[in-house]
């Protein structure tokens, strides 16, 4: 009689729940910094999530009047306590900058670079901890053996607790006049259910989506965004997925951060590929930009009279 309920969970919800308790299990642990880029801390509240740690604040009334919004690239100063390459920072800031650009067209209507909004949103990384790209490597081959010897066995296998990376970030969105409308200090690390990715920045890859995720809740609704079904808050509206398969943005202003790496992107975080064998981020928007014209090109070689 007392096990008749459990006899009713599908294999997809034992996974489910499985996947859960892992998550909660081994995670690595993120610090909590604040690196002096918001224009103000004060009022900053504990919003924490399964986890995520996070101190948030939002203007909800005015967050939703507002109409528009500019993104600012994310910025991903330097550190030397933070073993990721000027190409892997920049690769992970992009990742948060696009993310938000994609969550944020679903309610506002972004604006180009330079142009007048209701609201700038600015993000900086602040900390990040390296994928153990060994460890991560001893992951996949466990989860391969796996897939081989149980193929029809959907339990995920944990990654090894050990080598997890992490990500920590803090953002807010302005209004023109410089008055912060939304703040929020957030920190996570992966866990033994995150990709496993064989590189240094794979976690912190990872993790800059989700972050980007958050923030952009945050700024359309004006709410908690760790509040409710997660699984079911984090995913974009249908109008986004063709974008995140890689098809063009809705608004061409996103397009400054590149395009995501759609099914190559999902096929290469399976086979735990470095993040940038798929995703050349910023770097492709640039590099898929139409030239000059001739005329145009003419000119520019002309000495100046």
């Amino acid at each position: 009689m007392g096990l008749s309920p459990m006899k009713g969970l599908v294999p997809l919800q034992w996974t489910a729940l499985l996947s859960l308790a892992l998550a909660t299990a081994g995670c690595a642990t993120a610090p909590l910094e604040r690196a002096g880029s918001l224009r103000s801390y004060d009022r900053l509240a504990d919003a924490n999530g399964l986890v995520t740690r996070a101190q948030i604040k939002a203007n909800k009334k005015d967050l939703l009047e507002a109409k528009t919004v500019r993104i600012e690239p994310t910025a991903f100063p330097a550190r030397t306590d933070v073993a990721l390459d000027e190409t892997e920072r920049k690769l992970v800031a992009n990742v948060i900058s696009r993310e938000m650009c994609l969550r944020l067209s679903e309610r506002f209507r972004v604006v180009a670079p330079g142009e007048d909004a209701d609201l700038i949103v600015q993000a900086t990384v602040t900390h990040a901890t390296a994928t153990n790209a060994t460890a991560s490597a001893a992951s996949q081959a466990a989860s391969i053996a796996k897939s081989v010897a149980l193929p029809g066995m959907p339990v995920p296998v944990p990654r090894l607790p050990i080598g997890l990376g992490t990500l920590s970030v803090e953002a807010e969105a302005r209004d023109i006049a410089g008055f912060q409308k939304a703040a929020m200090v957030w920190a996570r690390g992966a866990n033994s259910v995150s990709t496993a990715r064989m590189a240094s920045d794979g976690d912190a890859y990872d993790l800059a989506s989700e972050f980007g995720a958050d923030f952009a809740r945050l700024v359309s609704t004006g709410e908690s965004p760790f509040t409710g079904v997660p699984s079911l808050a984090s995913l974009p509206s249908v109008s986004s997925v063709p974008a995140k398969f890689g098809g063009a943005p809705k608004y061409a202003a996103c397009e400054q951060f590149g395009r995501f790496p759609g099914l190559k992107g999902f096929v290469g975080a399976g086979l735990g590929l470095p993040p940038g064998w798929t995703d050349k981020g910023a770097d492709e928007a640039r590099s898929s930009s139409p030239p000059p014209s001739p005329d145009i090109a003419s000119m520019e070689q002309q000495p100046a009279r």
